[in-house]
C-alpha cells in the first residue's frame, strides 16, 4: 500500500499538471503544447512538486488528515513560489498561471488521500510483521522498546525462554506449540537459542511452513536500523566501511561535503547578522562556541557553532564541560531559538570545508568523554574510523543523549551506518534530517 501511495503521488503529479497544460494550450491559450517551452517547463514544475513533497513527508510521515492536509498546502505552496520566482527573475511566463493555481487546488486533497493510502499500508504493514523472539528476560526488554521505533513496522506478539522453547520430552515440540495461536510471521533466535540444536531444530521446521527466520543481530539490522552490542562479536565487525574500503565512495562524499557546505557558508553569511542582532538582546557574548572535539582516527579539532549558552556555563577548548540537557538552565533565550532551529550547527560548514567533518557521520564528541566511554563501551572507538557528521543515523533514531546510556544506545544506530555506510544511505539521512527540521522533531 505504502508503494502504492508514492505510485499514485508522483504519477499523479505528473497526470494533473500536464494535463491542465494540454487543456490551457487546448481550449483558452490555442497553442501546441508539447512543442513550446511550456512542455518543458511543466516538467521541470512536476520535478519540484515531488521533491517538495518527498521533502516534507508525503505521502509516508502525516499520523491524521490534517497533518497531511498540512503538508499537502506546504509543497504545493512552496513549489508554487519557486515558479514564481524563476518567472520573475526570467520576465517571462513559462507556465500559465491557470496551471499553478489549479494544480496546487486539486493536489492538496489529492496529496492527501496518498497520505491516507499509505497511512493504511503501515497499518497492514504491522499486521504482517509479528515476531515472536526466543531470547533472553534483558533482550526480551529492549526488543520491546526498540521495536516500537523500528525502521520497518513490527510487533512483538510473543517472548519464549530458552529453557522453554527447548525440547526436552522427546515427543513435544514446545516451540512450535508457542507459535499457536499468536499468528507470527518472523521468529527471532538469540545466540544462546542458535547453539541449542532442539530449538534450532523446530525453527527449520517453522522455516519450511513459510515462517522467515532470524538472528537478533539481523533482525535488529533489517527492522530496526541498528547493531545490538549484546549480539556482537569481534569477527562480527569485519564488514567493509565505505569511507576506508571503497575509494570512489570516500571521493565522492568528500566532494558532496565540500559542495553542501559551500552552500552552507553562502547561508551562514545571511544568518550571521541575523544571530548578531539577536544576541545583543537575548544573548549576550561572544557570538561563536568553540570546543575540542575527536575527530576521524581520534584527532582532536576544534567545533564551531553559534553559542546557545551563558559565556563561560559551557567547557572551551581549555576545559571540560557536562552532559547538556534539552531543559538545560545555561540555555539562553535566543539559544534556545538557534537550537529549535538548529541554526547553532551551521558554523560546522566551516568544519566540513577543512576536513575535519562529514555532512553525515557520527556525533563528535568532547575528548573527556571519549576517553571515559572508551573504558566502559566495547567497540567504542570504532565510531572514530570515519569523520564525524553534521547530521547522522544515531542523531535521526535516537534522541539527543544525555548519559552514558545514552551513548551506548547511539553507538548501536552508528555501527549500523558505518556496515552499511553508502551514498544511497547519506541521502537518506540528509533528506530525513531536513525532514525533521520542517517538523522541529529530533536534534
Amino acid at each position: 500500500m505504502r508503494r502504492i501511495a508514492r505510485l499514485l503521488l508522483y504519477c499523479g503529479t505528473a497526470a494533473l499538471v500536464l494535463g491542465l497544460v494540454q487543456f490551457h494550450a487546448t481550449y483558452i491559450g490555442h497553442y501546441d503544447a508539447f512543442e513550446s517551452t511550456r512542455f518543458a517547463w511543466a516538467l521541470a514544475y512536476i520535478a519540484v512538486l515531488n521533491v517538495a513533497a518527498y521533502a516534507v513527508g508525503l505521502p509516508d510521515l502525516p499520523r491524521n488528515a490534517y497533518q497531511a492536509l498540512g503538508l499537502a498546502m506546504v509543497a504545493n505552496i512552496a513549489a508554487g513560489l519557486f515558479i514564481s520566482l524563476v518567472q520573475l527573475g526570467l520576465g517571462v511566463a513559462i507556465l500559465p498561471r491557470f496551471v499553478v493555481f489549479w494544480t496546487a487546488g486539486l493536489l492538496v486533497p489529492g496529496y492527501a488521500l496518498c497520505a491516507f493510502v499509505a497511512a493504511q499500508g503501515r497499518r497492514d504493514g504491522r499486521r504482517r510483521d509479528r515476531v515472536l523472539a526466543v531470547v533472553s528476560e534483558e533482550e526480551a526488554a529492549a526488543l520491546q522498546s526498540d521495536v516500537r521505533r523500528a525502521e520497518r513496522r513490527a510487533s512483538l506478539v510473543k517472548v519464549v525462554s530458552h529453557r522453554d522453547a527447548a525440547t526436552i520430552d522427546s515427543g513435544r515440540q514446545p516451540l512450535l506449540e508457542a507459535f499457536s495461536g499468536v499468528d507470527a510471521s518472523i521468529l527471532v533466535l538469540d545466540r544462546v537459542a542458535q547453539n541449542d540444536e532442539s530449538i534450532v531444530a523446530q525453527a527449520a521446521l517453522l522455516h519450511s511452513r513459510g515462517v522467515r527466520i532470524r538472528t537478533l543481530s539481523l533482525f535488529y539490522d533489517e527492522w530496526i536500523g541498528k547493531l545490538p552490542l549484546s549480539e556482537l562479536e569481534r569477527v562480527a565487525l569485519m564488514f567493509d566501511i565505505g569511507e576506508l574500503h571503497r575509494l570512489r565512495y570516500g571521493r565522492v562524499k568528500r566532494l558532496v561535503d565540500g559542495a553542501l557546505a559551500l552552500a552552507g557558508l553562502m547561508v551562514m553569511s545571511v544568518v550571521v547578522p541575523v544571530v548578531f542582532v539577536a544576541n545583543l538582546f537575548g544573548n549576550r557574548g561572544p557570538l561563536f562556541f568553540r570546543q575540542l572535539r575527536v575527530g576521524k582516527g581520534g584527532k582532536e579539532f576544534t567545533i564551531i557553532k553559534f553559542r546557545s549558552m551563558t559565556p563561560g556555563s559551557a567547557a572551551t577548548d581549555a576545559g571540560e564541560g557536562v552532559w547538556t540537557t534539552d531543559d538545560d538552565a545555561r540555555i539562553t533565550t535566543v539559544g534556545k531559538w538557534l537550537r529549535r532551529t538548529h541554526l547553532d550547527e551551521l558554523p560546522q560548514v566551516i568544519n566540513i570545508l577543512r576536513g575535519d567533518q562529514a555532512i553525515v557521520g557520527p556525533r563528535p564528541e568532547q575528548p573527556s568523554y571519549v576517553s571515559m566511554l572508551h573504558e566502559k563501551i566495547p567497540f567504542y572507538d570504532l565510531r572514530h574510523l570515519i569523520r564525524p557528521g553534521l547530521t547522522g543515523w544515531a542523531q535521526l533514531n535516537y534522541h539527543y543523549g544525555a548519559t552514558e546510556f545514552d551513548a551506548l544506545e547511539k553507538l548501536q544506530y552508528e555501527f549500523y551506518y558505518l556496515r552499511h555506510q553508502s551514498v544511497a544511505l547519506d541521502l537518506r539521512i540528509v533528506v530525513r534530517t531536513l525532514r525533521q527540521i520542517v517538523g522541529r522533531r529530533g536534534r
